[in-house]
């Protein structure tokens, strides 16, 4: 097989969550670690650090990488999921893994873990953990991919565990509470190991504080002594924070809700360097300032093109469009026109986000090219409910082209409502 007939193997063969949802979450950690013993456990050759959370998980995992690779470690990187290529999801020093490296693993392990009937995510950590130890990284920094105690990045031992935030999303397997998703992604807390809390509630608090007490850790909750005192965002030059340890700082990720996430990162930084890695306040600055470029990162309130400006964002739930929201309404009251491209998956919370969004724009209802994408004919239909205006488009790219050809140059348009429709974006227009 060559690259494009191996991954569409996989999609075809291992049941893809991306696609298809719950036929593609396995629950426990069976097939992780029959794969783990198999290859001889690969991530026990290189630190690592473990980063859960409903939002922010990504932006954070990136950053930290950047860091570290700012201080001149080799990094891995294993994040999901992907926008254009499956290969961005697993990368060292910003760099995807080869496609031949994908066949290759493909073909000797098939034999292997075909019986286990794997999900697609089971397979992909288990390559993501063998091309980090075959590319001999000093560490690899590790997203969990859903829930945080049974998903199958839970193998590892970390250095630092951090925990970004909770809100609801994938609540069929994680609970209908705020308290009970806070279960599931404080089963990352281990023994010794300090973890990080970026946000909590009334509900999680306690979560977090009682899982570390009953384990044995240190716990920080980097709301309680905030290093990012205050910040200002503009789309042409990103964020520019004060903070309490470095001062002044760049970064180059625009959404609103970034300041959180820098928050977190800076607050887990005295930890980092606790746990052995020698970061200079210089890495951190380069590390903010050229995040996308160091990491690959992208999706994170993109500017994919100026007059009109167009915007993307992956955020696709409840806690993501908060902070969304409030920038579209400081960049509607900038521009002629706000249009927005947008399409959901049917498993959300969609008539909350619905209810969030602006009235005052002129809506073009769209769906991702995945199995669990809503129709764009029911999605307009439900806004309508909600004073939203709009028409609806089959494809992302007839609905972004639609947009464009009704822009002046000084509206602004926004697609989002799903990382399937950033997908759908990147690859129409790359």
């Amino acid at each position: 097989m060559d690259y494009k007939e191996t991954i569409q193997y996989l999609y075809d063969c291992v049941p893809m969550f991306q696609n298809v949802g719950a036929q593609g979450y396995k629950e426990g950690l069976a097939n992780t670690l029959a794969l783990d013993e198999h290859l001889c456990h690969p991530h026990r050759s290189y630190k690592t650090i473990h980063i859960a959370g409903t939002n922010g998980k990504g932006s954070c995992s990136h950053t930290i990488a950047a860091m570290l690779q700012c201080a001149g470690y080799k990094v891995g990187l294993y994040t999901s999921p992907h926008l254009v290529d499956f290969r961005e999801r697993i990368r060292v020093n910003g760099e995807m893994v080869s496609e031949d490296y994908v066949v290759r693993f493909v073909e000797e392990q098939r034999p292997f873990f075909e019986p286990l009937q794997p999900s697609f995510f089971e397979v992909t950590t288990a390559l993501a953990f063998k091309y980090f130890q075959d590319m001999q990284v000093d560490v690899a920094v590790v997203e969990v991919g859903l829930g945080g105690r049974l998903d199958c990045t839970n193998i590892i031992t970390p250095a630092l565990s951090i925990i970004t935030n909770i809100s609801f999303d994938h609540t069929q397997f994680l609970g209908n509470t705020l308290a009970q998703i806070a279960g599931e992604k404080a089963g990352i807390i281990k023994t010794g190991i300090p973890v990080v809390i970026g946000e909590t509630t009334e509900q999680t608090r306690p979560v977090f504080a009682a899982k570390a007490s009953e384990v044995g850790t240190d716990i920080v909750f980097a709301e309680d002594e905030p290093e990012v005192l205050s910040y200002k965002s503009s789309i042409a030059s990103g964020m520019v924070y004060q903070t309490k340890s470095l001062g002044r700082l760049k970064g180059e990720l625009a959404g609103y809700c970034q300041h959180k996430n820098t928050n977190t990162v800076l607050t887990a930084l005295p930890l980092l360097r606790n746990a052995g890695f020698n970061i200079s306040d210089e890495d951190v600055r380069k590390a903010f300032a050229h995040v996308c470029g160091l990491t690959g990162l992208m999706g994170r309130w993109q500017v994919m093109r100026r007059k009109p400006t167009v915007v993307c964002d992956t955020g696709h739930n409840v806690g993501g469009f908060q902070y969304i929201v409030q920038q579209l309404r400081k960049q509607a009251a900038k521009s002629e026109k706000l249009r927005i491209v947008f399409g959901m998956v049917n498993d959300k919370d969609i008539s909350t986000v619905l209810s969030m969004l602006p009235k005052d724009a002129i809506y073009y209802f769209t769906e991702a090219s995945v199995k669990r994408a809503l129709d764009a004919h029911d999605l307009m239909r439900k806004a309508a409910d909600y004073g939203l205006q709009g028409q609806p488009y089959s494809t992302v790219s007839e609905a972004y082209q639609a947009a464009l050809r009704d822009s002046s140059p000084k509206d602004f348009v926004y697609v989002g409502g799903s990382s399937y429709v950033v997908a759908d974006l990147m690859a129409a227009v790359h």
